[in-house]
């Protein structure tokens, strides 16, 4: 495949509300506006998550972003302010904590296993 870009999603109620919050959960406002309706944060070079102001569809998105270090994101978001709404970590020791936005859209952040965790020989 050769590079792409990608654009994930998110319909909200709130467009300020929400960028407060994206803003918290994410660690920097937005990277740019490219309307009145619609914010975008880069996450990496190329891929970038956007919420968007459409009332009647907010509250369905389901995202799941792999990191490299997630006990380090998962702190600092603690520190700004929001909590995780769910924390699981699955028989192979990958872990996904889960955040949602004010509109019920899930953001969940995965991992590998903790440091302290088992490691499968």
């Amino acid at each position: 495949m050769s590079e792409l870009d990608l654009f994930a999603g998110i319909y909200v109620s709130d467009l300020e509300a929400s960028k407060a919050w994206y803003a918290r959960l994410l660690g920097d406002d937005e990277a740019f506006m490219p309307n009145d309706d619609e914010a975008v944060w880069e996450l990496a070079e190329h891929r970038f998550l956007y919420i968007q102001l459409m009332p009647e569809h907010a509250g369905h998105a389901l995202h799941t972003i792999f990191l490299e270090d997630l006990d380090t994101a998962v702190d600092g978001i603690t520190e700004r302010g929001i909590e995780p709404a769910d924390r699981e970590t699955y028989e192979n020791g990958v872990r996904k904590i889960t955040y949602r936005d004010p509109d019920g859209n899930e953001i969940g952040f995965g991992g590998g296993p903790s440091g302290d965790a088992p490691q499968a020989e």
